[in-house]
């Protein structure tokens, strides 16, 4: 058979083929494609060792199933919710993580890079120059608004996170700020020196800092987990002095008693607790809801103030009791709840702050004579509620304004006379104390863990 003739078409496509091929040996392309064939199944065919971490054992948290009050058999809470706390009004006690809850010493306890010894020597040099002022300088005078203002300098970051207390210590030679934050720390600023010391005695919101006034190395804390602590910078140590089964919400002394301590118990609860005994020595149910302040008359220390989110304020006479009962001097209704009250420098004055948008400003002999003043107070639950405090005489009140600044509220005019705004002020001023010996001194603490200090010029 006659070989079949190609035709153009074919021709064409073997002469590209072959002049491929040429082109394909001249590059050495197959023979490299040979070589990156065999590579790869080498490199398939080799076991490669990498070093692995060491694997952790899981921690198995136990399972908690949660039983409504009808499966349960228990008849419902017909109270409902209160709507006027910003958080639990009262919240289950948190387990510490300390395996024990006895004494902490200072070391364990902190949390920031500085020792420990310089900060204890501040608070031993404080003290022993605070012996030599024989007599307590009464501080009293007009204060010139314009004068106030934010120095940069007088700025920091004391603890993490929200702040809900702030306290001056009562020195005439250190200028030396205590705050405590929601998650149980405590730090100290001491405003000539740029170190914080920051420490965690603490696993829940501390409700109360008190400095004791003639021995500065004694620093009471409260906290929400039911514990009343004692620093004793002397001892360098966070010592256990009372464990509650429900939670403190506020830490308060009078002036004439240096060895009983007045806390904020439970569900309305007022509770004497005495450092000579150790234990309770009286407790009263003052309120339907938690108490938030416990303020003392500087004048009448036996007259006692006290805040409650049940939405009264009432005044108390400590020296006339009927066993378990208390009678109230005075009672003051806001609509929601009252996250203050404290008396005026003088004692003839008592201020409110509730959530119902209002301060209140009682005067006179017994009281009587009240004004309110309109205020925005409510803070939501990311920031600790505003609590207007007063100044160095009865003229003036400071309460935290939402666009980042300081109201500054006249008890004589009755009404918001300045608001200290500052650029330097990036955060909301929730908790203020004013210092005890410098008129002018306001220290205003955030949910972010700053301290604002404002001073005169």
């Amino acid at each position: 058979m006659a070989p079949q003739k190609l035709t153009d078409y074919e021709r064409k496509r073997l002469d590209n083929i072959r002049r491929n091929d040429e082109m394909m040996a001249a590059l050495k392309l197959r023979s490299k494609a040979t070589q990156l064939s065999n590579f790869k199944r080498q490199s398939f065919g080799t076991k490669s060792y990498s070093v692995k971490s060491e694997k952790k054992p899981k921690t198995e948290t136990p399972i908690v199933i949660r039983r409504s009050l009808r499966t349960r058999g228990i008849p419902p809470d017909s109270k409902g919710l209160d709507e006027d706390t910003v958080g639990p009004t009262t919240p289950a006690k948190p387990e510490s993580s300390f395996e024990s809850l006895g004494p902490i010493s200072m070391a364990d306890a902190r949390e920031s890079k500085q020792s420990d010894g310089s900060f204890v020597e501040s608070l031993l040099g404080m003290r022993m120059a605070q012996d030599v002022t024989v007599e307590k300088v009464k501080v009293e005078g007009s204060l010139a608004l314009e004068s106030l203002y934010l120095d940069p300098d007088n700025i920091a970051r004391v603890v993490p996170g929200r702040i809900t207390n702030v306290r001056f210590f009562p020195s005439t030679t250190v200028k030396m700020v205590a705050a405590g934050n929601k998650f149980g720390n405590v730090g100290f600023w001491n405003m000539e020196q740029t170190d914080v010391h920051l420490y965690h005695p603490h696993r829940a919101p501390i409700s109360g800092i008190l400095i004791q006034p003639h021995c500065f190395s004694k620093i009471y804390t409260s906290c929400y987990d039911g514990i009343l602590r004692l620093m004793d910078a002397e001892k360098e140590i966070f010592d256990l002095l009372f464990e509650s089964d429900e939670s403190i919400y506020a830490l308060s002394q009078p002036t004439n008693e240096t060895n009983c301590l007045y806390l904020a118990e439970g569900s309305g609860g007022l509770t004497i607790w005495d450092s000579r005994t150790g234990k309770r020595s009286s407790h009263w149910v003052l309120h339907e809801s938690r108490i938030n302040t416990i303020d003392f008359n500087c004048e009448n220390p036996h007259i006692v103030a006290t805040s409650s989110s049940c939405g009264t304020a009432c005044t108390w006479d400590l020296r006339y009791t009927d066993g378990d009962k208390l009678t109230a001097l005075r009672t003051f209704t806001h609509k929601r709840s009252v996250q203050s009250a404290y008396f005026s420098p003088s004692g003839r004055s008592l201020a409110t702050t509730s959530l119902d948008n209002t301060i209140g400003i009682y005067s006179g002999v017994n009281l009587e004579d009240a004004a309110f003043i309109n205020h925005y107070n409510n803070t939501g639950r990311w920031l600790s509620t505003f609590r207007a405090k007063w100044g160095w005489d009865d003229s003036y009140l400071f309460v935290g304004n939402m666009n980042r600044a300081v109201d500054v509220v006249s008890a004589v005019q009755r009404k918001i006379v300045k608001t200290l705004e500052s650029e330097n002020m990036s955060a909301i001023p929730c908790r203020f104390d004013t210092h005890s010996y410098e008129v002018g001194m306001v220290a205003g603490a955030t949910s972010g863990g700053q301290v604002y200090i404002w001073t005169l010029r």
